[in-house]
């Protein structure tokens, strides 16, 4: 259970994240969330997609290097202390959060946030666990 998620890696150059997003929707591809991070050299892009393998395809046919995750999806309420009531939980579980990115595309007062964790199979059980609603389409 989770969702896929693509990394693909950049040369830290002018118009590079162009030419990811260029390629993406010459395929047809809608980005349903995205999130970057970068050093002088080069970056991460990660994003979920609305057609996973013609994204993977797109990709990899346009030279780029691309890796597939599984990440968790999770809804919270859009209010103060809703993500710091799930750090704790996770902090209580020994979970190492790898990265977070989030979303607030299309949730009235909600977010969607995506965790890339350091033990899956736990954090899953603690999501279910505790009644937090997780996305199994984004």
């Amino acid at each position: 259970m989770g969702i896929k998620q693509i990394s693909v890696f950049l040369e830290n150059n002018t118009g590079r994240l162009a030419e990811v997003t260029k390629c993406l929707a010459d395929a047809g591809i809608n980005l349903r969330a995205i999130s970057i991070a970068d050093t002088a050299e080069f970056g991460i892009l990660r994003v979920i997609v609305d057609k996973q393998d013609e994204a993977i395809n797109a990709l990899l046919d346009s030279g780029f290097t691309t890796v597939e995750n599984d990440v968790l999806v999770v809804e919270i309420k859009d209010m103060p202390g809703s993500l710091a009531k799930l750090m704790l939980l996770f902090r209580e579980a020994d979970v190492n959060i790898e990265y977070l990115y989030a979303s607030l595309e299309g949730r009235e007062g909600s977010a969607a946030v995506i965790f890339k964790l350091s033990n899956f199979g736990t954090g899953l059980k603690i999501i279910k666990e505790n009644g937090i609603k997780l996305l199994e389409q984004f």
